[in-house]
């Protein structure tokens, strides 16, 4: 069957970005927005062409060997514009406009799942075996011994650097291996001097970077009962100070959305960047990189009992709505990104798609080695980074928690008093708890 791709509006009524609809094979069209997609057909919201999209469009494939009539009309929603969505839909009992499927951030899901249980079917009797997924995933998308989700992707985090740069300063990777945030500081100033490139980038007022941080050292911004700990936090306050200097001095750039971010390492404006994994995919959109880009692990807090060289960011799971053909959307992921260890091998080198499903870690792709990445067999080195990763307690108000502080960043970067922020931050969080 030939695989064509449409544009259309996404039909959803109410004031957002007009979303890009991706559709797998030939079909009429119709209302595409919100809703289940027709016989045969399901729709689902999700975000990054390289990443989430791409493995979806991947899945339709695999799927359709044994259904042939099978159609995906995928609607690329950027993950702030689908909570928004979602929320509102939820709040306004318009759950007939929400799609068969849609990719939830791990961080968000008790939240959205205690907040709006009308929007979520529960698939624990699906035939979906989750077993075969890590407890600690799994526990973001269940409720009350239920489940709500199928976990995608692993969150794993990587430091990515372009050879060529480090090179041209007289670096390896070695010498960014292992090492602490001030080793890493002395050195990428010293590429930056040499050079004329920095090697980090990210979105000013995003507080990923802080996050990574603080769970490379098994910190958090709650206690264990889910109360923020952001005033008199030290670890918090030891990644806010190395992530003043490195954006003072000029080594990490700060950009205003997440376009410019990836643009900043696939035009070579920057030297490296620090993420988790499945920003693999967007490195590999560079094609004039090819073989110039390695992988290690993260800097580590210095002087912080408990700090590690390891860390995650991100991690999502499929939801099937309330709204869903339930019996075609629970079979297509069980049989998909619960069943399939072809899709995981397809998806793994192009997208950086390390699986939370644990029979895809079996297969001989994860230690095959990547020409763009100088013959290195990162997704062997990922998978032994991930075991090493610190948990941490997220609670149910996470992102309240890195709204609050992503603002008082921005405050004592422009000035403000570091320790006055952080517990104007924790009265923000503990207002919108109640």
């Amino acid at each position: 069957m030939k695989r064509t791709t449409k544009i259309a509006v996404s039909a959803i009524a109410m004031a957002m970005p007009v979303a890009l609809v991706l559709s797998g094979c030939s079909s009429d069209g119709g209302d595409n927005g919100g809703g289940a997609g027709g016989d045969n057909t399901l729709t689902v919201w999700t975000w990054d062409p390289a990443f989430n999209i791409y493995a979806m469009q991947e899945a339709e494939k695999v799927y359709q060997k044994d259904n042939p009539d099978f159609t995906l009309e995928i609607v690329e929603t950027p993950w702030d514009d689908l909570q928004t969505k979602l929320t509102t839909l939820a709040q306004s009992q318009e759950l007939d406009e929400l799609p068969d499927i849609l990719l939830m951030q791990n961080n968000a899901f008790q939240k959205n799942l205690i907040n709006y249980p009308d929007a979520f079917t529960d698939i624990t009797d699906s035939g979906i075996d989750f077993s075969q997924f890590p407890q600690a995933v799994t526990d973001y998308s269940t409720l009350d011994g239920s489940h709500y989700g199928v976990p995608f992707d692993a969150g794993t985090a990587i430091g990515a650097y372009r050879t060529d740069v480090l090179a041209e300063a007289g670096y390896t990777i070695d010498d960014f291996t292992d090492i602490t945030w001030s080793e890493f500081q002395t050195k990428a100033e010293d590429v930056l001097a040499k050079t004329g490139k920095p090697l980090l980038s990210g979105q000013a007022g995003s507080s990923d970077m802080i996050m990574m941080m603080l769970q490379s050292a098994g910190a958090s911004l709650f206690d264990a009962e889910g109360n923020p700990t952001i005033a008199d936090n030290s670890v918090l306050e030891k990644a806010i100070e190395v992530y003043t200097k490195l954006v003072k001095s000029g080594v990490f750039v700060e950009v205003n959305s997440w376009d410019e971010y990836i643009s900043t390492f696939v035009n070579g404006s920057v030297g490296g960047l620090i993420n988790g994994v499945w920003i693999v995919g967007s490195i590999q959109t560079a094609d004039d990189q090819a073989g110039n880009w390695a992988v290690t692990n993260l800097p580590k807090l210095d002087g912080v009992s408990g700090a590690t060289n390891y860390s995650a960011n991100g991690g999502s799971s499929w939801v099937v709505t309330s709204n869903a053909d339930v019996d075609l959307a629970t079979d297509f992921l069980a049989k998909t990104f619960a069943g399939s260890t072809e899709l995981y091998d397809t998806i793994l080198p192009k997208a950086g798609a390390v699986a939370n499903w644990i029979p895809a870690g079996d297969s001989d792709v994860y230690g095959q080695a990547l020409d763009f990445f100088g013959g290195q067999a990162i997704f062997a080195d990922v998978v032994a980074f991930g075991a090493e990763v610190p948990s941490n307690n997220t609670g149910v108000y996470y992102y309240e928690g890195r709204d609050a502080v992503s603002a008082a960043i921005t405050k004592i970067i422009g000035g403000a008093d570091l320790k006055s922020s952080l517990e104007e931050a924790q009265a923000t969080v503990e207002f919108a708890m109640g």
